[in-house]
C-alpha cells in the first residue's frame, strides 16, 4: 500500500494516531530537510520515503492518511555535514524519533551507525554513505495509553524507606518467583515479591535505569553488557528485555500492584548523556537530527563535547526544546506509568547553563516547581557530576531529596573504627544538618545510604579491603578506590567463627545507623540476606551471578528479620523520623531534656573538649520528646509515645559501662547489636548503667514517671 503525506501539525511532538491517520512531528532547527520512511512488517525492507511537507518553529512535520498504529518508520535527516562546526546530518543513516513510545528490538552495537568512515587518521571525518537501515531498529506508531490515576500513599514523606532494586538482578535467582516471571518487570510485584517488601516494612522501590539502553562499544568488544542501564538511548521507550511481551503494560501493571500494596515507584533516569558518546559515538538519534541543539557542545571547537557525565557527551538541557523532552519523558511516565518519582543520575549536569556553573535557579528546576504533574512527585538529586565545580550536595532546591554520600563515608569510616570520626558521624546521625539546616530544609531531604547498586554490598563492605573487580576486564582500576571497608581480619569469605561473628555485627552497627538517623534511609536490595559480588565494586557489566542477587545464603546471615526490627523502631517510635530537626534549643516541660542531646559514657553531656578527643570511641545521641504527646503524622495508634531514646555507639574493640542520663522513669534496651537473638519485648535496665560491648550499637528509650 502506498501513502501519501499532507502538511501536519508542529504539535505535539512524535507520531500520532487520531482515528484516520498519523501525525508526525519532529524537531531540529539545522536540518534543511526531514525525510519519514516507512518499512513492512518485518522491520528490514524500507517500503517508502516522504519528505515531511510542513516547517514551523523548528519543527518538521505531516500527516500521512490512513496510517495505523503498529506501522514501522524511522526519519533521515538532510543538512550539511561539517563535523567542525557542530552539523553532523547524513540522510544515509536511519535515525530514532527521540519521541516514539515503542521501538522494535533493542539497539545493538554495528559499525554501520557512525555517520564518518572510520579507520582515517585522527580528526578527519568523511561522511560514512553506507546505509544503517537494516541494523537499526524501528520506532513503531503507537496508541497512546490512558493515565493512570494519581497515588496517594498513606505514610508522610519524612516517613519514607526506599529499597534500590535492578529489575533483573532482584529476581532472577530468587526461587521463591515463578521461573518464568524472574528477570522481569512483572517479578517486582509479584505476591513473593511485595510480601518480601512488607516483611521488611519499605515505602518505595527504587529502580535502577528501565529506559532503553545499549553497551557501549568497549563492553561490547569484550562481550559484555551494560547491565546497569545508564547508557540510554531513548527516553520514552522502555527496556524490552525485562518484559515478556509489552514492556509498557507489564511496567504499568507493576506502578499498579505496588501502589496497592502501599508501596510507592521511583525510576532512576538519565537525563545527563546519550548513548550517542562523544565525537567519535555513534549517530542513532539526536547527533543526526539536530547535534547543535540536543548536545553541549564545546564553543572552542564545535566537533567536541563537554563530557561532565564522563560517558562522551551531556545533554543540552539549557536549550528549550531539549528541556521539553526532559519534561515530556517524566511526565510520561508519570501519567501512563504511575510512577511516584525520579531519581537523576549525575544531577548537577542538569542544572547547568555553561561549562562551569550550576544554578539551583535553572530553567530545569523551575519548570519542575511550576509543572502541575511534576510538582507533585518525589525528586532525588545525585548531587554530582565530574565536571568543574560538579559536587554540589546541599545545593539542590529546598524540596528536593539528595544522595548524602558523606552520610555514607562517615558513616562506614566512624565503625571501621577509623578515629576522629565522632563529630562527623554525629552530624550524619543528626540529619547531616551542616549541610542541609542553612535554609531550614526538613531531615528527609537528606537521603541517606551506606550501600547502593555502585560500590561494595553490605556484605562485602565488612568482608573485603580492597576491590576486585577482575571480572570486568579493567585489571580492577575500575570502581571506587576509596571504599573504608575492611576485612576483619581475612580477605573475602572465611570459615573462622569469630571473624564472621564480628562482621555481622558490624552489618547490624551500618544498618542501625542508616535506618535509625534522621533522614530518608535507602537500602540495597539484597542486603538483608548478605548478598555478596565476591569483592566488585563496579558490577555495571556483570549481568550474571555477580550481579545478581544470591538468596541462597545461610541463615546466620538473613537480615531481614534484624531490619525488619529496625524499621519498625523507626516508623513507631516519633522521635526517630521527626519532620523537622532537632537543635537542642527546645525543653521538655516534663522531664527538663532537651530535643536532642550528646551524652558521655560517664552520663554527662558532651564538652567542646570532649568533641576534640580523636580517640574518642564510645558516646550517645538522645532524643527527647518537647511535646506532650509526640504523635506520628498518620495517627498510628500503636507507636510508642516515649518520652526519650538514646542511641549508644561503641566503635572501640573493648566493652564500655554507659551510665544511663538519671530521672524519674524507667530505661527499657530496645536492641543491642552485639545480642545473637532480638526480641520483639524491650529488656528493662535493672540499676542505673548498662554493659555496652565492643563494637556494638544499643538503644534504649525512657518513660517518664510522676511519682
Amino acid at each position: 500500500m502506498s501513502y501519501h503525506i499532507q502538511p501536519g501539525t508542529n504539535s505535539p511532538l512524535g507520531s500520532h494516531f487520531d482515528g484516520h491517520g498519523t501525525n508526525f512531528a519532529i524537531f531540529s532547527a539545522h536540518a534543511e530537510a526531514v525525510e519519514l520512511c516507512l518499512f513492512d512488517a518485518s522491520g528490514m525492507e524500507e517500503v517508502q520515503r516522504m519528505e515531511l511537507p510542513t516547517f514551523q518553529d523548528d519543527v518538521f512535520c505531516g500527516y500521512v492518511p490512513n496510517l495505523s498504529p503498529g506501522a514501522l518508520y524511522g526519519y533521515r535527516c538532510h543538512g550539511r555535514y561539517e563535523p567542525k562546526n557542530g552539523l553532523r546530518f547524513n540522510p544515509h543513516k536511519l535515525l530514532l524519533d527521540p519521541y516514539a513510545r515503542q521501538l522494535t528490538g533493542k539497539l545493538t552495537h554495528h559499525e554501520r551507525h557512525y555517520d564518518y568512515e572510520q579507520g582515517k587518521e585522527a580528526g578527519v571525518m568523511n561522511m560514512d554513505k553506507r546505509d544503517s537501515s537494516a541494523v537499526m531498529p524501528k520506532c513503531i506508531v503507537a496508541e497512546e495509553p490512558s493515565n493512570l490515576p494519581a497515588y496517594q500513599p498513606p505514610h508522610g514523606r519524612h516517613e519514607m524507606v526506599i529499597y534500590e532494586m535492578h529489575v533483573k538482578g532482584y529476581s532472577q535467582l530468587n526461587s521463591r518467583i515463578k521461573t518464568e516471571l524472574r528477570g522481569t518487570y512483572e517479578a517486582v510485584a509479584s505476591d513473593e515479591s511485595i510480601a518480601h517488601l512488607k516483611e521488611l516494612g519499605i515505602t518505595a522501590v527504587e529502580l535502577l535505569p528501565v529506559h532503553a539502553s545499549s553497551a557501549e562499544p568497549f563492553l561490547r568488544d569484550k562481550e559484555m553488557e551494560n547491565y546497569w542501564g545508564y547508557n540510554q538511548y531513548h527516553y520514552f521507550a522502555l527496556n524490552p528485555s525485562y518484559a515478556d511481551q509489552d514492556a509498557l503494560n507489564e511496567l504499568r501493571h507493576v506502578t499498579q500492584r505496588l501502589h496497592k500494596a502501599g508501596i510507592q515507584v521511583i525510576i532512576d533516569v538519565v537525563y545527563n548523556h546519550t548513548a550517542e558518546g562523544g565525537e567519535y559515538g555513534p549517530s542513532t538519534s539526536f547527533r543526526g537530527i539536530d547535534n547543535l541543539s540536543y548536545y553541549a557542545l564545546d564553543p572552542r571547537n564545535l566537533a567536541s563535547y563537554w563530557n561532565h557525565s564522563g560517558c562522551g557527551n551531556t545533554l543540552n538541557l539549557s536549550h528549550p526544546r531539549v528541556l521539553q523532552l526532559v519534561m515530556d519523558s517524566l511526565r510520561y511516565l508519570v501519567e501512563k506509568v504511575g510512577v511516584d518519582g525520579f531519581r537523576f543520575d549525575l544531577a548537577t549536569s542538569l542544572g547547568r547553563d555553561d561549562e562551569t556553573k550550576f544554578s539551583a535557579r535553572h530553567a530545569f528546576f523551575s519548570c519542575l516547581k511550576q509543572d502541575p504533574v511534576l510538582s507533585k512527585v518525589l525528586l532525588i538529586a545525585e548531587p554530582w557530576d565530574i565536571g568543574p565545580e560538579g559536587y554540589q550536595l546541599g545545593n539542590f532546591p529546598d524540596d528536593w531529596y539528595e544522595w548524602n554520600d558523606q552520610f555514607r563515608d562517615v558513616v562506614r569510616r566512624f565503625w571501621r573504627g577509623d578515629k576522629s570520626m565522632a563529630p562527623d558521624f554525629a552530624k550524619r546521625m543528626h540529619g547531616s544538618s551542616d549541610l542541609f539546616g542553612d535554609r531550614g530544609r526538613s531531615p528527609y531531604v537528606s537521603l541517606n545510604f551506606i550501600t547502593a547498586h555502585d560500590g561494595f554490598t553490605m556484605h562485602d563492605l565488612v568482608s573485603y579491603s580492597e576491590r576486585h573487580n577482575q571480572a570486568n576486564g579493567e585489571d580492577s582500576q575500575d570502581g571506587h578506590s576509596a571504599n573504608f571497608s575492611a576485612n576483619h581480619g581475612v580477605e573475602g569469605e572465611t570459615n573462622d567463627r569469630g571473624i564472621n561473628r564480628l562482621r555481622l555485627q558490624q552489618k547490624k552497627n551500618l544498618l542501625a545507623s542508616l535506618l535509625l538517623a534522621q533522614g530518608t534511609p535507602m537500602l540495597l536490595a539484597g542486603d538483608e540476606v548478605s548478598n555478596s559480588q565476591d569483592g566488585n565494586n563496579n558490577a555495571y557489566c556483570q549481568d550474571n551471578e555477580i550481579g545478581w542477587i544470591n538468596w541462597n545464603k545461610d541463615q546466620e546471615a538473613d537480615l531481614t528479620g534484624f531490619i525488619s526490627m529496625l524499621i519498625q523502631l523507626r516508623q513507631h517510635h516519633p522521635l526517630i523520623n521527626r519532620p523537622t530537626l532537632p537543635h537542642g534549643l527546645t525543653v521538655s516541660d516534663k522531664t527538663g531534656l532537651t530535643d536532642i542531646s550528646w551524652i558521655r559514657s560517664d552520663g554527662n553531656l558532651m564538652t567542646p573538649d570532649d568533641w576534640e578527643d580523636s580517640d574518642l570511641q564510645c558516646f550517645a545521641m538522645m532524643l527527647a520528646a518537647t511535646q506532650d504527646p509526640l504523635s506520628p503524622s498518620h495517627g498510628d495508634k500503636s507507636c510508642s509515645l516515649d518520652d526519650a531514646i538514646i542511641f549508644i555507639f561503641n566503635q572501640s574493640n573493648q566493652n564500655h559501662g554507659f551510665l544511663l542520663p538519671k530521672h524519674n522513669g524507667n530505661w527499657g534496651i530496645d536492641f543491642d547489636t552485639a545480642e545473637t537473638e532480638h526480641s520483639d519485648r524491650q529488656q528493662a535496665v535493672s540499676g542505673s548503667s548498662i554493659e555496652v560491648s565492643a563494637h556494638s550499637f544499643v538503644m534504649c528509650s525512657y518513660s517518664h514517671s510522676d511519682e
